[in-house]
């Protein structure tokens, strides 16, 4: 991550703020300054300039940031955090965002300032949201990963499930589309329909016509293309791996 050793090497030039900010300053040991200011502090002799983040990088941090954070309140939701979810953000942290043993503690960091955070899971995630609106992948990908480490104990409680829905609120999501992510990991049977995002009622036009548009959505050329950040592409990868498997499986039950 380029991002990683600006933010360890001091204050960086441009307003992040919010929760996200927040947590995000507290995990690093500086506070995020306005921009106007940087350039202020730039024009007094000896005032230099801080090092300042490309959109891309300013991009990285929040997913970061906001997914660690949005998880360890959905972790805490319940009351307590069990091993087994710990366990499911270790995994999300060195399978799905490949992370090296010194982010991986960052990352950790942040959990903890999250969990430990004033601010409500609704906040982080208006925030997450407010960055990544326009790129549904992104979004799905978060909400995935909601729902695993809420069910890694086996059991998704009410105040992890009441907070999952108020991201599907916010992030403009309807309750079928709840259903059908919730359905991958609580409702075994239907986890391939769940994977294209349609009801197992579909017809076969129409479960080929997903299909078709998932494949197109997260085809790795196509993502790529957009240059989307790094830690985006391993997510985008497997996506797309599971919409072949899923539609294969389905494809042969059904016979078409």
């Amino acid at each position: 991550m380029s991002w990683f050793g600006k933010m360890i090497g001091g204050t960086i030039g441009f307003a992040l703020g919010g929760p996200i900010g927040a947590v995000a300053g507290a995990a690093f040991g500086h506070t995020f300054v306005d921009k106007k200011e940087d350039e202020y502090l730039a024009s007094i002799p000896g005032g230099g300039r801080r090092t300042s983040l490309s959109s891309n990088e300013e991009a990285q941090l929040v997913f970061f940031t906001a997914a660690f954070s949005m998880l360890a309140k959905v972790c805490k939701a319940d009351g307590a955090v069990t091993p087994k979810e710990i366990q499911a953000v270790e995994t999300f942290m060195r399978q799905d965002l490949q992370l090296d043993p010194e982010s991986q503690e960052t990352a950790k960091n942040i959990f903890r300032q999250a969990v430990n955070s004033p601010e409500p899971f609704d906040a982080f995630a208006r925030q997450f949201y407010s960055v990544f609106s326009s790129q549904p992948n992104i979004i799905e990908l978060m909400l995935d990963v909601l729902f695993r480490v809420s069910a890694a104990d086996g059991n998704i409680s009410p105040q992890e499930d009441a907070m999952i829905q108020a991201a599907f609120r916010i992030f403009n999501y309807a309750d079928s589309d709840a259903r059908r992510f919730r359905s991958k990991y609580v409702k075994k049977t239907n986890q391939d329909y769940a994977a294209l995002k349609i009801d197992e009622s579909a017809s076969d036009e129409e479960v080929k016509k997903q299909y078709r548009t998932l494949a197109n959505e997260y085809h790795p050329d196509k993502i790529e293309a957009k240059g989307l950040p790094e830690e985006f592409i391993k997510f985008a990868n497997d996506k797309f791996v599971e919409i072949q498997e899923a539609y294969e499986r389905i494809r042969k039950e059904r016979g078409f």
